[in-house]
């Protein structure tokens, strides 16, 4: 089973860390009454946001642009160069999203619904193509080997009759090979 993880976004701090003040990211998990892990694979991850105190020109990781991206995007009026990598532009396209007003997500809903119809659409009608023009294929391939054998056969002087019971031609078609 994969790893499953909790993440809350605190906008306060824990009243029961107050010794731990730079202290921004709490891992938590569960223990069992040995104190040991009770499933590793299960983890709270706590980001008290008030304790995140670095600048702009001091975030160094990943994980700090995303801190200071969470701490901060109600403040940005554009995109920093900062964020311009592709993540962080989803994640703005998506906040923008958030902050839609009730008809203006109504609107973008009705839109990317349009949108993924219209591509299912074509996904489907390509689809369809394939398989029809696979189908064609191997009926106008099938149709060559029919004519190439009752050549062969014409030429060697089967009846006409066995060829088209043979092969599936009719007279007309045995005649003009």
């Amino acid at each position: 089973m994969k790893a499953v993880f909790c993440v809350g976004i605190l906008d306060f701090e824990f009243e029961e860390d107050k010794e731990n003040v730079d202290e921004v990211v709490h891992t938590v998990q569960l223990k069992n009454q040995h104190n040991q892990v009770f499933y590793d694979k299960l983890k709270y991850v706590y980001l008290e946001m008030p304790n995140f105190k670095k600048a702009e020109k001091d975030l160094t990781t990943r994980l700090d642009k995303w801190l200071y991206f969470i701490k901060h995007l109600e403040d940005f009026q554009n995109i920093p160069e900062l964020f311009k990598d592709e993540i962080f532009i989803q994640a703005f396209e998506i906040a923008e999203i958030a902050n839609y007003t009730e008809q203006e997500r109504t609107e973008y809903e009705q839109s990317l619904k349009l949108f993924r119809d219209y591509n299912n659409t074509l996904d489907t009608a390509f689809d369809e193509g394939k398989i029809e023009g696979k189908l064609e294929g191997e009926a106008i391939g099938e149709n060559r080997k029919a004519n190439k054998v009752a050549k062969i056969l014409k030429d060697n002087g089967v009846n006409f009759e066995i060829i088209s019971n043979s092969t599936g031609l009719s007279m007309e078609e045995i005649e003009n090979l």
